[in-house]
């Protein structure tokens, strides 16, 4: 049997979720299969008929977790099974979905069919980060998108120094400066003009925000580099400095800390419906190749 015991996460927000979460769960059940539901999950939506578990839990003993809501809510489960090698398979039940690729219209058909061994995998970085005072450690966590250095005050630049391993790259003036996987490429990476990564790529991306030189543009790194960001100064004495992994925040930056960033020793493996493209999901998430007139989107 595949997947045995399934682990069902969603996001808390979402005030219509109940019902396609009890009816995915049904599913399961019908199928054989043994239905835990994340603890948060369960408190948030009212689905607490079945077994409730905590990430820890479900990391122990699930052979498969399905996050259903937005990105934002498969970027904190992947998270938190990644060091368990977990694989999770995303329901979009938001609105862009770039990793929660199954439409909650299809995912009773979707689901089905993995349950029978028919799905292909996607393993994908992540990034470890952590944020140096002198010799003391501040702060540190992971990332499947980005690594986000920026400002957070109303106005002014800030400074960043920016080493890779022991060579110095350069000093960047900027609002920010963005650290993205190949998996954040289109995330806050992509709004900020950077290149659009396949998740095969090997790679670091570095994505200034609104530099001070126009000259400073994208760069493309090896995966196993080790970055060190050193705030050096911020314009204006109103001007803050934070640093974002995902959406976990840091926000007391001083000028001398240093962020380092590296990649995190495991991996997360998404599930996708037999026959995945990353194309065909650039295509339908970005609108390309639409004809305006005949509304075909070119597949």
């Amino acid at each position: 049997m595949h997947f045995p015991i399934i682990a069902l996460v969603g996001r808390y927000q979402d005030s219509g979720l109940h019902a396609p979460l009890r009816a995915l769960a049904a599913q399961l059940v019908k199928e054989g299969r043994q239905v835990l539901i994340e603890a948060n999950t369960a408190s948030n939506t009212g689905v607490t008929e079945y077994t409730t578990a905590s990430f820890a839990e479900i990391g122990e003993r699930a052979s498969l977790a399905i996050v259903m809501g937005g990105d934002g809510t498969m970027l904190g489960a992947a998270r938190d099974l990644a060091p368990y090698d977990i694989p999770v398979v995303g329901i979009n039940h938001g609105r862009l979905g770039f990793i929660t690729d199954i439409p909650v219209e299809d995912a009773s058909q979707a689901i089905a069919a993995l349950l029978q061994g028919r799905y292909e995998t996607d393993t994908r970085m992540l990034l470890t980060g952590s944020v140096w005072r002198g010799n003391a450690e501040m702060f540190s966590a992971t990332a499947l998108n980005d690594v986000v250095l920026s400002r957070s005050g109303r106005g002014g630049m800030i400074e960043v120094r920016v080493e890779i391993g022991n060579s110095y790259m350069y000093t960047q003036r900027a609002d920010g400066l963005i650290v993205a996987t190949p998996t954040g490429s289109t995330a806050y990476s992509l709004s900020a003009a950077g290149p659009i990564l396949h998740p095969g790529v090997d790679a670091i991306l570095l994505v200034p925000v609104a530099p001070q030189t126009l000259s400073n543009r994208p760069v493309v790194i090896p995966a196993d580099a080790v970055l060190n960001l050193t705030l050096a100064a911020m314009g204006r004495v109103d001007t803050g400095a934070s640093v974002h992994f995902d959406m976990q925040t840091w926000s007391d930056l001083q000028p001398g800390d240093r962020i380092v960033v590296k990649r995190a020793p495991h991996t997360t493996r998404f599930l996708h419906p037999a026959g995945y493209s990353f194309f065909t999901t650039l295509r339908r998430k970005l609108d390309w190749n639409r004809m305006p007139r005949s509304g075909s989107d070119g597949e």
